[in-house]
């Protein structure tokens, strides 16, 4: 069950039905069991998407009195903190019982965003909350993603394609939580005791769209090797092929690429590469050699090392994560 009022809550504890919840805004209730995604796992995937970008300076944006909303943002900020990082926060508290209208929250947001330094990079809370951000940039006029890039969350596909710019968001393992929600529910009517704490179950991965397509770098040769690497890492691209394209030396475009990234040319194409695998395991039906080749990699052994280096487990052990608990 998605429990998300006192209402349901009240109803679930009357009748002491087996129960699974699957909803972030109530997590400690007696008696039933809970399956959700990782909050600490969704901040540090969004941290490093942003990072990769080039992003330094952070905020979160959300709407008040929501435990979800809350555990998210601190999720967030923290990770921000312990990476060294400058942040912002907009999650206002209104007085109880009284409504803000959309032209006064309008308002409110705008002179927030003015107040932010840029190119800032700010996670909001679902896609609803990204796409009223995006609104609100386009009447202050501020542009997503050069100043403000934003990142979703939350995934809703057709919320975050009709946006404009399209959302970046963070894709949820809908299917495992699902199959392990199922699971325990099985359990507990087989007369097992719901866990103490939530089950938590880490994210897929982000989805890159337009409103964080950015590379907030004051390198212009960096800037244009990156582009490159994402968009032909996949393809064969090696360092020779950057170097053929942007004017500098080798030396430098490592020195560079480990100034502003923390890691050499090779790594950051191995890396594209990798990311690109792990969002085939988990949303598509190929096989481990078809995603090795769809990943630039030679062959599936070759990706099948780089993958366990990179994430501890074999690719088939990855996908699996998604499929089942």
């Amino acid at each position: 069950a998605r429990i998300s009022s006192r209402l349901q809550v009240e109803q679930i504890l009357e009748k002491s039905l087996p129960t699974v919840n699957v909803d972030s805004m109530f997590e400690d209730l007696p008696g039933v069991g809970t399956v959700v995604t990782d909050e600490v796992e969704r901040a540090r995937m969004a941290l490093s998407h942003l990072l990769d970008r080039g992003f330094t300076q952070f905020a979160y944006f959300a709407p008040p009195d929501r435990r979800y909303s809350h555990d998210r943002g601190d999720a967030f900020l923290t990770e921000v903190e312990m990476a060294g990082y400058t942040h912002w926060d907009y999650r206002p508290g209104y007085r109880a019982g009284r409504k803000i209208s959309w032209d006064e929250q309008q308002r409110r947001v705008s002179r927030w965003l003015a107040s932010l330094p840029k190119p800032i990079a700010v996670l909001a809370v679902d896609a609803q909350r990204a796409r009223q951000l995006t609104e609100i940039c386009f009447v202050s006029k501020v542009r997503v993603p050069d100043d403000v890039a934003i990142l979703a969350g939350e995934s809703n596909e057709l919320m975050c394609d009709v946006s404009t710019p399209p959302l970046s968001s963070i894709l949820e393992a809908s299917q495992r939580i699902g199959h392990d929600s199922a699971e325990l529910l099985n359990r507990i009517m087989d007369g097992e005791a719901p866990p103490n704490s939530p089950i938590r179950i880490p994210p897929i991965g982000v989805i890159g769209r337009q409103s964080t397509d950015i590379l907030s770098i004051d390198d212009e040769n960096i800037v244009n090797a990156l582009r490159l690497i994402q968009s032909r890492a996949t393809q064969g691209l090696v360092v020779d092929d950057i170097l053929y394209e942007v004017p500098v030396s080798r030396r430098s475009l490592e020195i560079r690429f480990r100034r502003y990234l923390g890691r050499s040319p090779a790594e950051e194409i191995r890396r594209v590469r990798l990311e690109k695998s792990k969002d085939l395991l988990a949303r598509s039906e190929m096989s481990i050699a078809e995603v090795a080749s769809a990943c630039g990699f030679a062959n599936a052994t070759r990706f099948g090392v780089a993958f366990r280096k990179r994430h501890g487990m074999t690719p088939l052990a990855y996908r699996k994560t998604f499929k089942t608990g």
